[in-house]
């Protein structure tokens, strides 16, 4: 699931986790920069060491689904590198691209609300984390729950389309990299 910050992408992975059948795991992005030691770091290194953190948390999910997990991620697609990161690295059948969205006043509200997120993180990330513009499913959190957004999740992914999203973004982003069998 792809979405700005407060915009409820884990609130729906959680829900999700109890319709999906078998054993899922939810892979939040936030978890990754959680981990990290909480040592103060100056601005000229802490671009780098995001970059890091995002990177390493694409290769652990491409290694947990590559080893037969079934993973629902929550990510932020705002710059670029990420999505092309993820082209490359993930297997292009097996990916459900969602797009979570929510009206930028109410991500405002959530963000004041939660007090956990620099402020404004949600609307410098609004006009750039749908920007690729493609995907296999889309839902509004500005008025639905997210039990409601996972369950249409749900009943969506069975009749997934083919290509998927995920696929025509790599074959139109990473052209570079082999054609998907």
């Amino acid at each position: 699931m792809n979405g700005t910050s407060s915009s409820g992408k884990s609130s729906i992975a959680e829900e999700l986790l109890q319709l999906l059948d078998g054993p899922c795991f939810h892979m939040p992005v936030d978890a990754f920069h959680a981990m990290r030691s909480r040592r103060e770091v100056g601005p000229e290194e802490l671009p780098e060491i995001l970059r890091r953190t995002w990177r390493g948390f694409h290769r652990a999910v491409a290694g947990m689904a590559a080893a037969g997990n079934n993973v629902v991620v929550d990510h932020v697609l705002s710059e670029e590198w990420r999505l092309l990161d993820c082209l490359e690295l993930f297997s292009a059948r097996d990916v459900v691209l969602v797009g979570v969205r929510c009206s930028l006043d109410e991500l405002e509200r959530r963000e004041h609300v939660r007090g956990d997120r620099p402020a404004g993180l949600a609307a410098r990330q609004f006009p750039r984390v749908h920007a690729h513009g493609l995907y296999d499913f889309e839902c509004d959190t500005t008025s639905a729950s997210a039990r409601d957004c996972a369950r249409q999740i749900s009943t969506f992914l069975p009749q997934r389309p083919r290509p998927t999203a995920f696929e025509q973004l790599r074959t139109k982003l990473r052209p570079d990299l082999p054609a998907v069998d």
